[in-house]
């Protein structure tokens, strides 16, 4: 048995799942069975069996990790916590997470970056763009402090924006310290010249992005950035339009390449990773409803999975970018736009009227309040439930 592949073998998973109808919050064992990639499930509280073992190929092992959101026949089920000793001690070295940081002169490659990032097999769990003020930057970096350095980097890191992240991988402090490179850009280009710092960063301070150097740290540096969700918010909420790119193109591991295309035509002044319960996204799409003949397979879509919000202005700042950005994206049918406009985004990233890899406000008065629900956080992921605790498992 290969358990770095899990060839072979049977993983289990604590998960929960909100009613929408009851908003009572059920919690199951999901157990994964890797040589056929088939689940079951069995429900904690009632001891029986929930679902059968059934093949769901969607569904891939390096998508299970604690924190993960995962649709399984359009319930959105959240991983909490390992189901047994087993998993624990097979997948947890696998899986473990450190926390990144694009800094505000890694900005303008944010998406190459986030490219190589996904490239070399690290997932990203988190992600939210932030504007720090002198305050928070020198809370973040007070370990420096006293330091040569620690005036111009706390300035540096007040004077634009970044992108916090939480990337899962297996060794991921180390993998992703080696990925960046030398914490000097110069140097980095001497000794590892395909390394971020040394494509993106200009000198010591100017690097492109941080690391955390221990899970201890990553653990501190991710609760500062995403404990609040409204920490260091940057959306402009005026003269903007919004981009969801989708969860299928966030599973298939190419936002950063989309990211990229799009921060060549236009500005992108807010991002965050964010996840949609049903009922949220049926909210989201409400004015499709009874419209689109979709709406219902749109709903699922945008519920399967972590996608990434983005708020668009124009390069000026000036104007409504509505019509031009939706000119951008295409058709909603991928099919067809592959067709008449092949160089859209949706031609090039879409599968068909669903999974179309985007999605763009359509009406100009909609923009700002489209962006308003996502950033404003208008939605609530976290509904008051009653939760059944007994964890008595298989």
């Amino acid at each position: 048995m290969d358990t770095r592949t899990g060839e072979g073998c049977r993983f289990a998973f604590i998960v929960r799942w909100l009613d929408p109808k009851t908003l009572l919050i059920w919690h199951y064992q999901l157990f994964y069975y890797t040589h056929d990639q088939s689940v079951e499930m069995f429900d904690i509280k009632n001891q029986r069996i929930f679902l059968k073992r059934v093949s769901h190929p969607e569904i891939h092992l390096e998508h299970l990790y604690i924190g993960a959101s995962i649709s399984l026949y359009s319930r959105q089920l959240i991983i909490e916590s390992y189901g047994d000793e087993f998993t624990k001690k097979h997948l947890q070295g696998f899986q473990e997470t450190t926390f990144a940081l694009i800094k505000p002169d890694g900005l303008k490659n944010m998406g190459r970056i986030i490219d190589m990032i996904l490239a070399n097999g690290f997932l990203i769990k988190e992600l939210r763009m932030c504007k720090l003020s002198l305050e928070d930057a020198q809370n973040f970096y007070k370990a420096h402090a006293g330091k040569p350095f620690y005036e111009a980097l706390t300035q540096f890191m007040a004077n634009g924006l970044c992108v916090a992240m939480d990337l899962v991988a297996e060794n991921a402090v180390k993998r992703w310290r080696t990925l960046l490179g030398p914490t000097n850009s110069e140097e980095a280009r001497d000794r590892d010249p395909s390394s971020i710092r040394a494509l993106f960063g200009t000198n010591n301070t100017h690097n492109a992005c941080h690391g955390s150097d221990s899970l201890e740290n990553a653990k501190k540096e991710s609760a500062f950035f995403f404990r609040d969700r409204n920490f260091g918010s940057c959306a402009r909420l005026e003269n903007c339009t919004l981009c969801i790119i989708k969860p299928h193109l966030v599973f298939d591991g190419v936002a950063g390449q989309v990211i990229d295309l799009i921060r060549k035509k236009f500005d992108v002044t807010a991002m965050e990773m964010v996840v949609f319960s049903q009922p949220n996204a049926a909210e989201f799409y409400e004015i499709y409803k009874g419209v689109l003949p979709d709406f219902h397979a749109m709903v699922h879509e945008l519920a399967s999975g972590p996608f990434i919000a983005m708020e668009i202005c124009n390069k000026d700042a000036q104007g409504n970018p509505v019509t031009s950005f939706r000119e951008f994206c295409g058709p909603p049918d991928s099919q067809a736009c592959r067709i008449v406009r092949p160089h859209t985004l949706r031609a090039k990233f879409g599968i068909n009227k669903v999974k179309n890899g985007v999605h763009c406000t359509d009406l100009p008065e909609d923009g700002v309040l489209e962006c308003k629900f996502i950033f404003k956080h208008s939605f609530n992921p976290f509904q008051e439930a009653m939760e059944y605790t007994n964890h008595n498992l298989r």
